[in-house]
């Protein structure tokens, strides 16, 4: 039996990608030189929001979307679900083409 993992497995959960999502645009703020002031007025986003993300990560998609982009840092998350790059000729020819629908 193959003791990898299977590549759309991850060893992290959601709340620990969650926490460090909020601790890495902190600390970007903090090398900005911004205050949470600073950036709830340069993002739109209200002040108790950008504490309550950067105190545990709780934030919509799209106030989280505003905080990046206030940041200079939205282009980054543009390309987060491409597909993998292909590894081979056996892997191009059996790709299946993308489904239109999901299941039911």
């Amino acid at each position: 039996m193959d003791s990898k993992l299977p590549s759309h497995l991850s060893l992290r959960t959601p709340a620990e990608i969650q926490n460090r999502l909020s601790e890495r645009l902190r600390d970007l703020r903090l090398r900005m030189g911004w205050k949470q002031a600073t950036l709830a007025e340069r993002s739109g986003v209200s002040l108790p929001t950008v504490r309550r993300f950067e105190g545990g990560g709780q934030i919509t998609l799209a106030n989280f979307l505003r905080l990046v982009h206030a940041l200079g840092r939205l282009e980054e998350l543009a390309d987060a679900f491409e597909p993998p790059p292909v590894r081979s000729i056996d892997e191009l020819e059996s790709e299946q083409p993308p489904r239109q629908r999901g299941h039911r």
